[in-house]
């Protein structure tokens, strides 16, 4: 029988502030990385190690028990990739990939599943992946420079002007721009010198306009308009 059938429906996500702590489950198939991983996370004040699995079956599995904030997910992995992994976890934690590939393909199939960040090894450090997880389970969206040059690669260059491929105002896609540069509302706020209630309302109608429900998708529909 599968867990399914046994396993209790874990609570969904909140729109909430993270906790002091962030609980953190690692999923990779690698010991070595995990247990490096690992001790990233338990030298932290404020990170909080919940578990680990090493294959996508395991690792729904664990999800499902642990109910962590944030799950650090490699994409290729044993039984279940990340990707499958990532689209049925959502609704219980947000996801942060953390992978070899910056294949556009793959970044893309990962935002579209519902990732929240996409991180590449080798290309931060212990403190920038610490900050990455915090904004993560703030509610931020958040593409390392390779995740975001590989869309942004595969992508057609977009016309200047207004928006009116997605049918968005310059003012929302300069939002969006910097959405897709994982800015937090409030950091956007800054950046435009606007109220942060003026760039949530702005991000909102972005959402409704596109048709998304979360930044991981309006980030996916950006970077791979037409």
């Amino acid at each position: 029988m599968s867990h399914e059938t046994t396993s209790p429906a874990p609570t969904a996500l909140s729109d909430h502030p993270p906790p002091a702590r962030v609980s953190v489950v690692v999923v990779d198939d690698n010991a070595v990385i995990r247990m490096g991983l690992r001790s990233i996370v338990e030298a932290s004040s404020t990170m909080r190690w919940l578990g680990e699995a090493a294959d996508g079956v395991e690792a729904v599995r664990v999800i499902r028990e642990k109910v962590p904030d944030v799950v650090l997910l490699d994409v290729r992995m044993p039984r279940r990739d990340g990707v499958q992994v990532a689209a049925e976890v959502r609704a219980w934690s947000r996801v942060l990939m953390l992978t070899y590939s910056d294949a556009p393909e793959v970044v893309r199939a990962a935002l579209d599943a519902g990732a929240n960040g996409y991180l590449v090894h080798g290309q931060f450090t212990g403190i920038e992946l610490e900050r990455a997880v915090l904004a993560v389970a703030s509610g931020a969206m958040l593409l390392s420079a390779p995740a975001a040059e590989a869309l942004r690669s595969a992508s057609a260059p977009p016309a200047p002007g207004p928006r009116s491929d997605l049918g968005l105002s310059d003012r929302q896609g300069e939002i969006m721009e910097l959405v897709a540069a994982g800015r937090t509302n409030g950091a956007i706020a800054q950046e435009l010198y606007l109220s942060e209630k003026t760039v949530k309302n702005h991000v909102n109608h972005i959402f409704a306009r596109l048709g998304v429900a979360s930044r991981a998708e309006a980030v996916s529909v950006w970077l791979n308009r037409p």
